[in-house]
Order: structure tokens, then sequence, then C-alpha cells
């Protein structure tokens, strides 16, 4: 199988379960997440029409978009340390793991210096692992109402990463959980936001079923790392 055969195989996949669930399939992205694999597989990617790309770490995305030719666009879904936030903004089209105000700020000043509104989703820490990353849901919506102050910032929505476990009941409940603090945030300031970054090679469909609008598929695409 290549890499756009994978991708086609979930895209029908996608387009059955929101079908199934009384969804619009294209109001949902398939987000190619290319970390450890090389320029050459993105750019085969790329030259069979896959446009949309994730990468968690900086210095690794800034190397492959220098060799990549065509049309295309990344993501940031990794961890942004806050002196990484001028290239953050010079790289990435959306950056998914947005946790702190005080990083936005610092990103937004680096926005600013470029004159470009940098697309962003807030990260919420939706299950108990220790390992997991993102704001308290508590927090959330006092979070958000401190970034929509950013003039160069664009907050579109929210993401979130489930448990690791079989059970998938807890995987919906994690999705459920960021579907309902989107819901309050756009009830909180008057918005309609709408996207949900939500779901992996593992749990993309029960995401899918729980509103997500981006999913973020790597080795169901690109084969094992």
């Amino acid at each position: 199988m290549t890499i756009i055969d994978n991708y086609n195989k979930i895209v029908d996949d996608i387009t059955n379960i929101a079908r199934s669930c009384g969804r619009d399939p294209e109001d949902i992205k398939i987000l190619a997440v290319s970390k450890t694999f090389s320029s050459h597989n993105v750019q085969e990617a790329i030259d069979s029409g896959i446009s949309l790309f994730g990468e968690n770490r900086i210095q690794e995305a800034k190397q492959k978009i220098s060799e990549l030719t065509g049309n295309f666009e990344f993501h940031l879904i990794g961890q942004l340390q806050s002196n990484k936030c001028k290239e953050a903004v010079q790289l990435f089209n959306m950056i998914h793991s947005i946790e702190k105000v005080s990083t936005a700020g610092k990103l937004n000043i680096e926005a600013e210096k470029i004159n470009k509104t940098q697309n962003i989703l807030l990260q919420v820490k939706t299950s108990f692992e220790e390992t997991k990353t993102g704001a308290n849901p508590d927090e959330i919506i006092s979070i958000a109402g401190e970034i929509l102050k950013y003039k160069n910032l664009k907050l579109m929505g929210l993401m979130t990463v489930a448990p690791y476990t079989d059970d998938k009941s807890v995987i919906r409940a994690s999705f459920l959980r960021a579907q309902g603090l989107l819901t309050e945030i756009n009830r909180a300031y008057n918005l309609e936001l709408r996207e949900l970054s939500m779901g992996m090679s593992g749990d993309y469909r029960i995401a899918v079923e729980c509103g997500s609008t981006i999913v973020r598929i790597g080795s169901s695409i690109f084969g094992c790392r």
C-alpha cells in the first residue's frame, strides 16, 4: 500500500462514519502527521495530492519544509516553548498546542512583527494521565477570554489527546468533554468556534463520532515508525 492508498482508505472510512452520524464529511480534515518521517516521504505525499501535515518539533519541521516543493501547509501539534515562538509563526499555518496565556502573549508579539494573524487552538487536558499536557478544563474559558484579546492570534477551537486505553467509553468521554468545553466557550463569548482537533490512528473513528473536525493521523498513513 502506498501513502496515498493509506490516506484514501482513511478518507473513505471517515466519510462513512460521518454520514452514519449525520455529519458532512467535508467538515473533517485529515492532518497527516509526518514527525520522524523523511522529507522524501512527505514529498511523495504532496505529489500524491496530500497537502496538510503535522509536526511535533519545530527544528524537524523547519528542515523538511526547506526541502519540499508544491502545495502544502504545516501545523504544529507538539508543545511550543516560548523561545520558539518566532520560528513557529514563520513555519506553521496553525498551532494546536497553546495551553498558557503567557505563551500566547509571546506568540502574539512575534506574529505582530511579521504582520501575521496566527491561527491557534487551545490544548485542553481531558484525561487524568500525568503524561498528557493541556490546560485545566476548569480554567479553559478564562484562558480563552484572555487569548481573545490578542489582535494577532485567531482562536479557532480546541485540541485534546485522549487517554491511552482500550476502553472506548473512556476515550469517548474525553472527546465529548472537549466538545462540551468548546460549546461553553462559544456561549460565554458569543462565538462560533468550530475546530476540534481530536483523534489519532487508534481512535479517530470515535473522535469523528464526537465532533472532531481535524484528525491527526501518522502511522496509518505513513506506516510504522
